[in-house]
This record gives C-alpha cells, sequence and structure tokens, in this order.
C-alpha cells in the first residue's frame, strides 16, 4: 500500500476530516437556530460542533473512542483557551506528545506500557538450558527488554520502536544501568522476524492481522509469538497465560 493511501486511511486523518467537514454543518445549523430567534451561547456552539463530528465518526464506522475524542475536541479548545495560557505552553506540549506518538495516527498503536508482572510472566516462557533471542516490537520505554536483560545476561534481548521519544529514553535507561539489551530506532515491519526466538508485542487490536502475517512469513520452527492483551482473529492461541490476576492476558503462538 502506498504511503498516500496509508495516510488517508489512517483513523486520525479521517477524524481530522470529518471535524472539518462538521464545522460548516455547525455554522449553517446556528444560523438557523439563530433566525428562528434562538442564539446559542459559545461553549453550545462548541457542544454541538463536537456533537456533528461524533455523529459524522460513528457513521463512518470509526472505533468508538474516536466518537469521544471528536465530542470533546471543540469544547476542549474552548475551556484551553478560556485559561489564556502562553502559546509556548501549546507548542512544548505538541512537541511532546509528537515525541510520544510520533506514528500513531498512521501504525494505530498508541503508547501501551506494561508491567513487571508480564515481564516475569515473559521470562517464565525463554528457555532456561539455552540462551534465546527476544524482541520487543514497539518497546516504548524499555521496561521489558531492560528486566529481562538484568535476569537472563546469556540471551539477546532488543527492542525497536519507533516514536523517537521512547526510544532515547530507553536507549539512555541502558547506558546508564550499564545493560547489554539493544535498542534500534525504526518501524518493526522492516525488521526480520527470522532472526529471534521469541516475539513480543503489545501493540493494538488494529495491527494484529498484520503482524500474524508477518509472523507466519518469517519466524522460524520452534519460535514463538507473544501478545499482551490483543488475540488474533481466526488464530488460536495455543497458550494464554493470566500475567496478573484482574488484568490482560498473555497469548502464546508456537510456530
Amino acid at each position: 500500500m502506498s504511503l498516500p493511501r496509508q495516510i488517508w486511511r489512517a483513523p486520525a486523518v479521517r477524524a481530522a476530516l470529518l471535524q472539518a467537514l462538521a464545522f460548516p454543518l455547525m455554522l449553517a445549523l446556528v444560523y438557523l437556530l439563530a433566525r428562528a430567534g434562538l442564539a446559542l451561547p459559545l461553549f453550545a456552539v462548541a457542544l454541538l460542533q463536537g456533537a456533528l463530528a461524533a455523529a459524522l465518526s460513528w457513521r463512518c464506522g470509526l472505533a468508538p473512542w474516536w466518537r469521544a475524542i471528536q465530542l470533546l475536541f471543540a469544547p476542549a479548545l474552548l475551556a484551553a483557551s478560556a485559561l489564556h495560557l502562553p502559546p509556548l505552553l501549546f507548542l512544548l506540549a505538541f512537541i511532546f506528545l509528537l515525541g510520544l506518538y510520533w506514528s500513531t495516527f498512521r501504525t494505530q498503536v498508541p503508547f501501551y506500557p506494561s508491567g513487571p508482572a508480564v515481564w516475569d510472566a515473559v521470562a517464565q516462557l525463554l528457555p532456561a538450558q539455552r540462551p534465546a533471542r527476544l524482541v520487543d516490537i514497539g518497546s516504548g520505554l524499555g521496561g521489558l527488554v531492560l528486566a529481562l536483560a538484568r535476569r537472563r545476561p546469556d540471551c539477546s534481548f532488543s527492542g525497536i520502536e519507533l516514536a523517537p521519544l521512547p526510544w532515547l529514553c530507553s536507549v539512555l535507561r541502558a547506558r546508564l544501568a550499564g545493560s547489554a539489551a539493544r535498542f534500534l530506532r525504526g518501524d518493526y515491519e522492516k525488521l526480520d522476524f527470522a532472526q529471534f526466538d521469541a516475539v513480543f508485542a503489545y501493540l493494538s487490536p488494529a495491527a494484529m492481522p498484520a503482524l500474524w502475517q508477518k509472523a507466519a512469513r518469517e519466524m522460524r520452527p520452534g519460535t514463538m509469538l507473544l501478545s499482551y492483551e490483543f488475540c488474533i482473529a481466526g488464530q488460536e492461541a495455543q497458550r494464554i497465560i493470566a500475567a496478573t490476576p484482574s488484568g490482560p492476558a498473555l497469548y502464546v503462538w508456537y510456530f
């Protein structure tokens, strides 16, 4: 799929276009209501804009959380403007969020951190009698990779992250800790899974079908694919592990 088509199909791009489409509809409704003698206050206008954008998002099949974002976007902008914050603050917030989420609009994979209970569950799945090579795709701040590198110095652990800010944090953490863990910045779709004995993923439902196709194409016999929280439609996991008593499951597929 070409890059322009990928961008066009990205939910964030579609949401922005629907928000823009809702604007002239909102103006028309406000005008008609004013002609009828009902002048809306500014906050009600913002709510109307959000409601129209949310309705269009529902009609176009965007996920439920996008409808909530669309509904609250205009009222949030209005509330923020009422605080009279310096413009530099908004610029810094934008740069921070850009560094944290980067191409989430394209990959549909937001920043999902795992936790120590998940790290322990993954460590128990690694072969005890021989070294193993594991990669965490979308490694975030590097918690899993750094924890496993401490526990199993005989193994090789890598993380790959597309967003620059989490990647930089993980690299700095590894250097400060003197860890042998390796962190790459890039797209895991360009990584060859045949290099690894285990691939760990904590992505999003939207990314799972393509992940399975890549894993089935590249992973060697005797290796395993691990996914925390998100299963793969049509592919029954060989093991389902409750990493925490009330939290999501860890799914395991063997090749």
